[in-house]
């Protein structure tokens, strides 16, 4: 997977190409600090986790994954230990891309947990370590929902930088259907109407357009033929994308990125 395999996020594609070479000799001659990293927010299947691993193909980085909920154990002492494991072997790893995948599963509802402060205490190493080190990480961090993170964690300085990433426009829509479908059928996804398509798919997630092509192609091949516009058309009919199911949890995130408190990761 490579930034070109991830339809649309203009923005965010700008920001990361400007800092592709940072880890470079060129860029250390030249003074350059290493970047620190960048959280990645918003409405769940739009591409988040997909964006982290193509930042590693792209800068050709080894990736690590960190599951945050794995830092805490239940032996006194043992999740302060992990935390400060994880930033041993990442630095031994350096220069590297440091993915966290769901952060604010970790650390939501900080200071209201009952584990004798265990909680704050990976918080307060994981957030020193964010402003202090010197190391060749670079953390990408996701969350979906940014409304339960402390604020310590947004404050300048943790990360470069905060990119919302909502729901794809119309013009992104159909950078997704063409990125799928020509993957799929190389040489005919031409005759598909991406314009129509990405016309009735309006607030589908980048995930959820995947699902509609793909149960198109299950319907087709079982009935042992090619699938066209019409089946994924029916596809899309019978899916209930996220910002209807959830559409008062994705207007509140989505009224929090238009507050201007965070960089659209789209134009």
């Amino acid at each position: 997977v490579f930034i070109s395999d991830v339809g649309g996020l203009n923005n965010l594609k700008n920001w990361l190409a400007l800092r592709s070479t940072s880890f470079s000799n060129q860029a250390k001659l030249y003074g350059l600090p290493y970047p620190k990293g960048l959280l990645l927010a918003g409405v769940q299947g739009t591409g988040k986790s997909l964006v982290a691993k193509a930042i590693a193909n792209e800068w050709n980085l080894p990736l690590l994954h960190l599951d945050i909920g794995k830092l805490f154990g239940g032996v006194i002492g043992e999740s302060e230990f992990r935390t400060r494991q994880m930033i041993e072997v990442s630095e031994s790893l350096a220069p590297c891309i440091l993915w966290i995948d769901e952060i604010d599963k970790g650390f939501s509802g900080l200071g209201f947990t009952n584990d004798s402060g265990t909680t704050s205490r990976v918080f307060a190493t994981f957030i020193t370590w964010l402003s202090e080190k010197q190391s060749s990480v670079f953390v990408v961090a996701t969350a979906n929902n940014i409304n339960v993170l402390p604020l310590e964690l947004l404050r300048k300085g943790r990360f470069d930088e905060i990119f919302f990433i909502g729901l794809p426009s119309f013009q992104e829509r159909k950078e997704i259907f063409t990125l799928h479908l020509s993957k799929l059928r190389s040489n005919t996804w031409q005759n598909y109407d991406i314009d129509y398509l990405s016309k009735i798919s309006n607030n589908f997630s980048g995930a959820e357009i995947k699902q509609a092509i793909v149960e198109a192609m299950y319907i087709a091949f079982n009935e042992k033929r090619e699938f066209d516009t019409n089946d994924i058309i029916n596809s899309i009919d019978n899916i209930i994308p996220l910002a209807r199911s959830h559409q008062e949890e994705l207007q509140i995130i989505e009224n929090w990125a238009s507050a201007g408190k965070v960089r659209r990761a789209s134009n």
